[in-house]
């Protein structure tokens, strides 16, 4: 059912903690997983990033190495993809290209901003994804 399962993450307490939910989802399914990290670009207008944005391509090379390690201590085998560009637009353009069949992602992400949800990456995925989205509280 689930052949392909794409991780979208970050540095946020929430991706750490859908990453269990991962685990049961590619071992029920026998998936492949691909776990995907962006280097987040200001956005138009906006002269810095946020401080806890994703920043570096050496910090997020470095966040799946970590993560595949993770997954490969629970027997799961991990393709990772690094890129550069705004979160939610660039995880729904990978989805699409390796034909995901699911994306999982934690609640928030360290996109939400004080204005509401409406802003996060986790509500602009739902709205752009080309697959189901698994959003783990």
């Amino acid at each position: 059912m689930f052949k392909t399962v794409l991780f979208p993450i970050d540095r946020s307490r929430e991706a750490q903690e859908a990453a269990q939910a991962v685990v049961n989802v590619v071992k029920t399914y026998n998936s492949r997983l691909v776990l995907l990290s962006v280097v987040e670009k200001p956005t138009e207008g906006q002269e810095t990033r946020p401080p806890e944005a994703m920043m570096s391509p050496e910090a997020v090379a470095q966040l799946l190495v970590s993560a595949q390690n993770m997954f490969s201590e629970q027997g799961i085998e991990s393709e990772t993809i690094e890129r550069e560009g705004q979160p939610p637009f660039v995880i729904c353009d990978v989805a699409d290209e390796l034909n995901a069949d699911l994306i999982v992602m934690g609640c928030r992400g360290i996109g939400l901003t004080e204005e509401g949800g409406t802003d996060s990456v986790t509500y602009r995925v739902i709205n752009l994804s080309p697959c189901p989205v698994l959003i783990v509280p």
